[in-house]
């Protein structure tokens, strides 16, 4: 309860229900409330926020509706299973075909139309120096591509592939994307992040049974 008290004295927005548990603060730099993804979250909001994450082999897909303003940001670590049904009641933005999802149907929750919708795409770098088989980044990116292509949306900008990570910062209400690739960052914070959370995607599957300036 404290935790939850300290973090709404440092924002000075509400953010929608279903977010509360998103890691919320004030960022000094650009004077806005921010909200910070990890894989497998999302968040989208109404007001004048930032959205921000850092990918690897993860794909951020920048939604709003340009119209409104209301808007959003996924993060997530795998293509949907071939097969896979989805499950819009899934409390889970891991796999692309559910993140997508979600946050579709949060920003039309949020009054948002379809027609007026708006992507940029982020990530899908080949970042995992112990995927020398598997491109990971490259199945979400091939995703990526696929699911906006049958869902017919407008894809205003991209910046997919390399080998680099990438910094994303996302203003939903205006549309604006600040995006710095980390050349010069040794990440292996970053990398090792990843494997934790593919091992943990893995264990889940066998206990459960399935599964710059733009």
């Amino acid at each position: 309860m404290v935790g939850l008290l300290k973090k709404q004295r440092e924002t000075r927005s509400r953010c929608l229900p279903g977010f509360e548990h998103i890691n919320r603060y004030w960022d000094k730099v650009h004077e806005v409330d921010a909200a910070k993804i990890l894989p497998g979250e999302f968040y989208v909001t109404r007001e004048h926020e930032l959205v921000s994450t850092v990918l690897g082999s993860c794909v951020s897909a920048c939604i709003r509706d340009t119209k409104l303003g209301v808007g959003g940001m996924n993060h997530f670590m795998l293509p949907a299973e071939k097969g896979a049904s989805l499950d819009t009641n899934s409390e889970s933005a891991r796999y692309g075909n559910h993140a997508m999802e979600m946050l579709i149907n949060a920003i039309l929750k949020a009054g948002g139309l379809k027609k007026n919708l708006e992507v940029k795409l982020f990530g899908g770098g080949r970042v995992l120096a112990s995927m020398s088989k598997i491109d990971v980044g490259q199945q979400n990116i091939d995703f990526i591509r696929h699911y906006v292509e049958m869902e017919k949306l407008m894809v205003a900008t991209e910046d997919l592939g390399d080998i680099y990570p990438r910094k994303v910062l996302y203003f939903p209400q205006t549309g604006r994307v600040l995006m710095k690739k980390l050349r010069k960052v040794h990440n292996e914070t970053l990398e090792k992040r990843e494997q934790r959370y593919q091992e943990q995607l893995r264990q889940e599957r066998i206990d459960s049974g399935d599964i710059e300036l733009f």
